[in-house]
């Protein structure tokens, strides 16, 4: 039988850890039958032929540019069939000047909100709050999502900017603070999908460090959506 192929493109800003994220998973997707290509350029995507043999597309490339070749190699073959996932700044936070690629993945990170100033310290734990994910109802009827209940998380909490052709499984609610300048709580998806022609697309926000992609709702939720993602993937 003929593996799947899996391309993992990563780079980008290095506090995203994109070798050791991606890594952590290499071993799971070798498991499922896929076979592993890594790339560290977004120009691969550019790559027609190669594109249109591979099954899943696994994007960990924190902010960055794009070409047009390489945006428009990576849309044409996500509506072909090619699946496409990814976690936090990877993948919601790439290629900000990019509307084209913003309108494939159907979100777009805007901030992750800080503590109290009095609390701040300097680093990037100034950015790290305990907040909920929240399943929505047609998370608990998916198949990424299946059998996690509402957990809390102490990391980045992303405000996402998002359209809504985009299905939300999770979520999570930026609460008022008298420091921050909103009047009323903001509610933002955490994990979604996105039918994009014949292809499909999974977000995940959470995942600022490999610590918390080994939470293991976190790990499980990035493990499923590789698999629904994939060209072959279930249903």
């Amino acid at each position: 039988m003929t593996a799947r192929t899996a391309l993992i493109v990563r780079g980008g800003w290095d506090g995203h850890h994109p070798v050791d994220a991606t890594n952590l998973f290499v071993p799971f997707l070798e498991r499922n039958g896929f076979a592993v290509l890594i790339e560290e350029s977004n120009e691969v995507y550019a790559d027609e032929a190669l594109m249109r043999r591979t099954d899943l597309v696994l994007q960990s490339v924190t902010m960055s540019e794009i070409s047009h070749e390489a945006q428009a190699g990576l849309a044409a073959a996500v509506r072909a069939g090619t699946g496409l996932m990814g976690w936090h700044g990877g993948i919601a936070d790439s290629y900000r000047a990019s509307s084209d690629y913003l309108q494939l993945i159907g979100g777009q990170f805007a901030t992750h909100p800080s503590k109290d100033p009095a609390l701040r310290v300097g680093d990037e734990t100034d950015n790290y709050l305990t907040y909920t994910v929240e399943i929505t109802d047609a998370g608990r009827a998916h198949p990424i999502m299946e059998g996690i209940e509402d957990f809390t998380l102490t990391t980045e909490q992303y405000w996402v900017l998002h359209d809504d052709l985009i299905d939300v499984l999770a979520t999570t609610t930026h609460p008022v603070q008298p420091y921050h300048p909103w009047h009323r709580p903001i509610t933002s998806p955490v994990v979604w999908t996105r039918q994009w022609g014949a292809g499909r697309v999974v977000v995940a926000t959470p995942g600022h460090s490999v610590e918390v992609l080994q939470v293991p709702q976190v790990q499980a939720i990035v493990e499923r959506g590789l698999l629904w993602a994939s060209r072959t993937g279930s249903e």
